[in-house]
Order: structure tokens, then sequence, then C-alpha cells
């Protein structure tokens, strides 16, 4: 059983940073795989970021370049450079206790345990 704590959304502007946090606690060491996932109004859960257990990285290709997620002790980042307007959303911590879960494309189905979010607005 793994909790996740979203925290650090706000509202940027077009071309800004933003950095969101994840806090983990509980069973941590059965997670194989961490990820951020973001949802926008009327739009399906997408993966943004994914890490493993044995430090591989992934990412979609619309954020590729600009995002960067890691992992340090018990809290999961993701750093959010080139900020864009279709970036808004809500964005999702998420944990799997299955690596391969961590290949893409990310499925929200193949993850056991979320964060309730934190908003990210970016205004053009």
């Amino acid at each position: 059983q793994v909790q996740l704590v979203e925290s650090g959304g706000g509202s940027v502007q077009s071309g800004g940073s933003l950095s969101v946090s994840c806090a983990a606690s509980g069973y941590t060491y059965i997670t194989y795989c961490m990820g951020w996932f973001r949802q926008a109004p009327g739009k399906e859960r997408e993966g943004v970021a994914s890490i493993g257990s044995n430090g591989t990285t992934r990412y979609a290709d619309s954020v590729k370049g600009r995002f960067t997620i890691s992992r340090a002790k018990n809290t999961l980042y993701l750093r959010m450079n080139s900020l864009k307007p279709e970036d808004t959303g809500m964005y999702y911590c998420a944990s799997s206790h299955y690596g391969d879960h961590c290949n893409y494309p990310l499925r929200a189905t193949d993850f056991g345990s979320w964060g309730r979010g934190t908003q990210v607005t970016v205004s053009s």
C-alpha cells in the first residue's frame, strides 16, 4: 500500500517553468514504477512520464525535451520547462508494483495507487 500526495501546481504563463512533487509513504519498497499523468476537462487521462526502479525514464512525445521526471528518496518530481497552454490540466502521481507498466503507452488502469492531483494552468 502506497499513499501519494502531489503538490506544487499553480498558474504559469506560456514559456514558463513549474515543478510538481509527489510525496510517497507506506510500502514504497514494493513500487517498481512511478508515473505522472495529466487530464484536461473533456479529455482522457494521458501518461506524461514514468520512471522505473532501474532509473529508466520515459516521456510522452508531447513533453519530451521539456519535462524531466526524477526520484529522490520518497519523493517523485516533475520539472516542466517551456510550458504551453496545452500542458494545462490536473496532474496526478501514480505508482505500480510492476515495472513493465513503465513502458509506453502508459495506461492509467495499470497503476494501482494515485494521488488526488494538483492543478497546472498555463496561460497564453
